[in-house]
């Protein structure tokens, strides 16, 4: 059996490579070099070497055999096909659950963070409240592999939303987000799904000035 030591530096350099690549700091196209990397991170290169095959199987990698290994470009095709699987994700958890007070004030009190991270320009604030108020149906849902495709397949996508908050698109998001949580206050199951449609769908359909 794997050491825990190992196992948590080779997440940790996944985290923190991950984050990189959405937030832009290791922009699309950028050349990945496990030695600069692993210095950088303060790792050895092993765990950075496994941080990278994780990515490029997720898509923020690409890699090419004795040529180069890289941050894939943000390709629209590749959003809208991850936009249309999250988006599925989010239906089914949406029609799966009746959620409490408790859940709904947590919805709340996330769309109002993300309001406030978009006017205020904060982007990765914007980003951890709609991760946060997109979460409460899919937690109360159960649906482990509702919720593990969703993690797998968000990343590519926030690297499109981090174009948009800052644009006065983020106020359609803002206005999405209270109508979804106004559907769920009044159990109208089909509203929500239809708004959660709309809220995934621009992207699905390559429209990246309406996003989510």
């Amino acid at each position: 059996m794997e050491r825990v030591g190992r196992s948590l530096l080779r997440d940790a350099a996944y985290q923190r490579l991950r984050a990189a690549i959405v937030d832009g700091s290791l922009a699309p196209g950028v050349a990945l070099r496990p030695d600069d990397l692993a210095d950088s991170l303060g790792l050895s290169k092993a765990p950075v070497r496994d941080a990278i095959s994780r990515l490029t199987a997720e898509g923020l990698v690409e890699s090419k055999p004795q040529s180069y290994t890289r941050v894939t470009p943000l390709v629209e095709k590749d959003v809208a096909d991850a936009a249309a699987v999250v988006g599925a994700m989010h239906d089914l958890a949406l029609r799966s659950v009746t959620l409490t007070a408790g859940q709904l004030d947590r919805m709340r009190t996330a769309g109002a963070r993300f309001a406030a991270a978009v006017r205020g320009g904060d982007l990765d604030a914007a980003l951890d409240a709609d991760d946060e108020l997109h979460a409460v149906p899919v937690l109360a849902g159960g649906n482990a592999a509702a919720a593990l495709t969703i993690e797998r397949f968000t990343p590519l996508i926030r690297r499109a939303e981090r174009l948009l908050w800052a644009s006065p698109h983020g106020e359609r998001s803002v206005r999405q987000h209270d109508e979804l949580i106004e559907a769920l206050t009044s159990g109208d199951t089909a509203r929500a799904v239809a708004v959660n449609r709309v809220i995934w769908g621009h992207i699905h359909q390559g429209d990246h000035h309406g996003t989510d």
